[in-house]
């Protein structure tokens, strides 16, 4: 059995050695992310570089994914590197203070005064720490603790239910854009994104800068939940962002907004990663809890494209073991949710052939016997992408000649990106030859069947237009 969930592994510390790399790739590594919080513009480059020259190496694709800062409102640092809050304690978040200490500390972000009145509710530090704001006078936030605990040098802040009105990117998110778009990052994901508008924006910008990368939105404001239909469509990928968003929304509501979010992303053809804390105990212990066990099974169950380790790789101590973790944990969850075609866009009306062709493609492999994978031939990944969609046991080989295609395709679910080069304009010629291709790395054998989609003319992106059907070993090469 193939796992057809993908692992995106965060690098860091404990993962940025070639060794290191290597194995995480050969335990089941398929997209790496590179976190733009950490680390200079050199750092990313020259990681995006070294795991690309392994990938090669290896004769496979990795995805990277650059993954923006974005506006993280943060407290200042203290006189002592930190503070010991108690309930009830009167405590200032002040914009103009320079040095903390016991009664107050200063704001990275200046304009937070200005979004706040008496009776809101500040969860500093991941919700670990609570403030409920008694009046604010000018640069002053004047806090009552209700929630108490060590608070630390620049540590987070975020507004239960949202509003605050920071921008979703930053002088720093700009210039991290065109760092991604000089490496050619494969996805770049925009962090607290709350309208359609700031993933427009992102794009541009990745454009402007000679990117082709794909386009991510994280969903981790209260805002983005509101519009998260527009945000999905403006976007090319979502992010469930369980962190942030658990500490603006509230932990119980996270595990079924998770649900909504991938079923709006699967509802308009965007992958989807599911991220944060997923196997967290791993950063000390070399194997998983059963409830993170059961946290990753579940994702794998509501359809997610990805499950993603952050601090598990980035810099806990076995980032081999995580990744091997993750595989088997979703290779057994796949056992259930593949048992079952889904039904996933099959009453949906299409405007676009090649889209037409795709989803003909998957109903025909999932329903006629003996079907033992489906081989796109494409330029651009589309069709692959819209075959992800479909639950299916039945594995999509995307073959193509395009190298950010290859990448792009290593977060579809199901998906397994392949090399091969269209040197024939003989579409049977160009059909046997995949179909060789499948029978050298032991997809297929003789007897087998393959569904086969391909667009002519050949090499023309957008142009899919054909499925064919092929028994493996039927024929032979037609002259060319």
């Amino acid at each position: 059995m193939i796992r057809r969930t993908k692992i995106v592994a965060t690098l860091g510390p404990s993962s940025s050695d070639a060794k290191i790399l290597d194995k995480m790739m050969e335990a089941g590594l398929d997209v790496v992310r590179l976190n733009f919080s950490h680390g200079s513009a050199q750092d990313h480059i020259e990681r995006a570089e070294l795991v690309r020259s392994l990938a090669r190496a290896r004769g496979r694709a990795i995805g990277v994914l650059a993954d923006l800062q974005g506006p993280k409102i943060r407290v200042g640092k203290f006189a002592e590197g930190k503070i010991t809050l108690a309930v009830g304690d009167t405590f200032i978040l002040d914009a103009n203070c320079t040095l903390g200490n016991q009664e107050r500390v200063g704001l990275d972000y200046k304009d937070l005064p200005s979004d706040l009145e008496r009776g809101a509710t500040l969860l500093l530090d991941d919700g670990r720490i609570e403030m409920w704001v008694e009046d604010v006078h000018g640069a002053e936030i004047i806090c009552r603790v209700v929630q108490g605990g060590v608070l630390s040098n620049n540590k987070g802040i975020n507004r239960k239910g949202g509003g605050l009105s920071a921008t979703a990117l930053t002088e720093k998110d700009m210039e991290d854009i065109r760092t991604a778009a000089a490496f050619q990052a494969d996805y770049v994901a925009v962090s607290f994104p709350r309208s359609a508008a700031d993933m427009e924006l992102a794009r541009q910008l990745l454009r402007e800068a000679g990117g082709y990368g794909m386009l991510v939105a994280k969903i981790e404001r209260a805002e983005a939940v509101t519009a998260l239909e527009e945000i999905v469509m403006a976007s090319d990928a979502v992010m469930v962002a369980r962190g942030d968003l658990g500490v603006e929304v509230g932990d119980a509501a996270v595990p079924a907004l998770q649900k909504r979010i991938i079923r709006v992303a699967r509802k308009y053809n965007k992958p989807v990663i599911t991220a944060t804390q997923m196997l967290e105990s791993m950063i000390q212990n070399p194997i998983p809890t059963r409830a993170e066990v059961s946290d990753v099974a579940n994702a794998v169950l509501d359809g997610t494209d990805a499950v993603m380790l952050s601090a598990e790789t980035a810099a806990g101590y076995y980032p081999v073991e995580a990744i091997a973790a993750m595989h088997r944990v979703c290779l057994e969850a796949e056992k259930e949710s593949e048992s079952e075609y889904s039904c996933n866009r099959m009453d949906t009306d299409v405007a676009r052939v090649d889209e037409s062709v795709a989803l003909a493609a998957i109903f025909t492999a999932t329903h006629l016997s003996n079907v033992r994978a489906i081989a796109a031939l494409t330029q651009s990944g589309s069709t692959c992408l819209w075959m992800s969609r479909i639950s299916t046991a039945v594995p999509i080989y995307a073959l193509t000649p395009e190298v950010a295609t290859r990448r792009k395709a290593t977060l579809y679910r199901g998906v397994y990106p392949i090399n091969f080069q269209q040197d024939s304009h003989n579409r049977d010629a160009l059909l046997i030859a995949a179909e060789e291709e499948l029978r050298r790395r032991g997809a297929v054998r003789d007897g087998d069947l393959i569904v086969l989609t391909i667009g002519e003319p050949i090499g023309q992106s957008g142009g899919t237009n054909t499925m064919k059907i092929v028994k493996v070993g039927a024929y032979k090469h037609p002259s060319r």
